[in-house]
């Protein structure tokens, strides 16, 4: 699959968010995938069959994973005579609709995500399970401002048009934004948009501020930057990146065991990143991501050091605040989030990085 490009120039499409609308964005169309409604499946209330396996997955087994990261950290980190199976297919895919429609059309096994997808499948009725957790205990978006706009806090963003991706982890960024800044989801206009459009939308000045991550936030405020675009810094975390599976992967005994085969190197491979940046760099940032050595290394200072968790009762506790406040705006029905997490899996990521990567607390 081709590469997403961050500077894409297609025709944004812009609809805005009403409170009981529901709706899933995936490579910029709008699809109506469930209403909300007292006949909505509550998914993800079976768990998977059995005791996760303890040995190597039988020979042949395969898994289509959408990680694009550890994909470019397996080999360099040494860890590619670890994969016990097959990865049939690496999908260049990050965006939580994306691999709901992955999930649901059974093109993938395995993928990574922010906590936001997994709550957006379970409203809708596709049963998946969390896997592993990854802590990020330092903001991840900062919310770019259309060129020319005189927006310098979150308070302005009253009576202003906001891009938003409801199932996507900036969507629940900026749901979080607009509550600690005291403003009601009515005082602003929510434009419905994946993530990917976000970029075209800022330049066309369809939306006034959008949340942006590294390195498209880098890539903005380098061309229209002089233009008087900014960005603007908040103090709203995005704790939760997760693995995730559809249960009928995890249903599967030879799939689980190339699941739980995958975990730990998924965590190794973000650690070989954190302790080999130059290299890191070089890889993802300048030869994937097509921006500067300089603007890698100041990317990179400022993300956070990984970290697992030994116990994921606070992972789930984060998820439950995200759903709960989904459900006041009306995004999703209420639910609860803890049957979303398969703890079979809880200790397996954190128990294979050294302890300074571990969040024991």
């Amino acid at each position: 699959m081709s590469r997403h490009r961050t500077d894409e120039s297609t025709t944004t499409t812009t609809r805005t968010v009403g409170r009981r609308s529901f709706l899933a964005l995936a490579t910029g169309t709008v699809l109506g995938l469930a209403a909300c409604s007292p006949q909505t499946k509550n998914a993800a209330s079976s768990e998977p069959a059995g005791k996760l396996p303890s040995g190597p997955p039988p020979a042949g087994t395969k898994l289509t994973v959408a990680v694009r990261q550890t994909r470019l950290q397996i080999e360099p980190a040494g860890l590619k005579k670890d994969l016990a199976f097959t990865v049939s297919e690496w999908p260049n895919l990050s965006a939580g609709p994306d691999i709901i429609q992955g999930f649901r059309a059974e093109s993938i096994d395995l993928a990574s995500n922010a906590g936001i997808p997994p709550i957006q499948a379970k409203a809708i009725g596709v049963d998946t399970k969390i896997v592993a957790v990854q802590v990020r205990p330092l903001p991840l978006y900062t919310f770019a401002t259309a060129p020319g706009s005189d927006i310098a806090s979150a308070e302005d963003f009253r009576g202003k048009k906001i891009g938003f991706s409801q199932g996507q982890a900036q969507g629940v960024v900026v749901l979080r934004a607009l509550k600690a800044a005291g403003l009601k989801n009515s005082d602003v206009e929510l434009v419905a948009l994946p993530s990917t459009q976000f970029l075209t939308a800022l330049q066309s000045k369809q939306v006034d501020v959008a949340p942006l991550g590294e390195p498209t936030l880098t890539k903005y405020l380098d061309q229209y930057g002089k233009d008087g675009a900014t960005g603007l810094k908040t103090d709203v975390v995005d704790l939760l990146t997760v693995l995730w599976a559809p249960v009928a992967v995890l249903d599967d005994p030879a799939k689980a065991a190339a699941v739980r085969n995958f975990v730990p190197l998924w965590a190794k491979g973000l650690v070989w990143a954190w302790e080999h940046q130059d290299e890191w760099i070089d890889t993802y940032y300048v030869k994937d991501q097509g921006v500067s050595v300089a603007d890698g290394k100041r990317i990179v200072s400022s993300l956070n050091k990984p970290q697992f968790p030994l116990s994921w009762d606070k992972a789930i506790q984060w998820e439950q605040e995200t759903a709960d406040l989904m459900a006041e705006g009306g995004f999703v029905p209420k639910q609860d989030v803890a049957d979303l997490f398969d703890r079979r899996f809880e200790r397996l990521a954190a128990e294979s990085v050294p302890a300074q990567y571990r969040e024991s607390s």
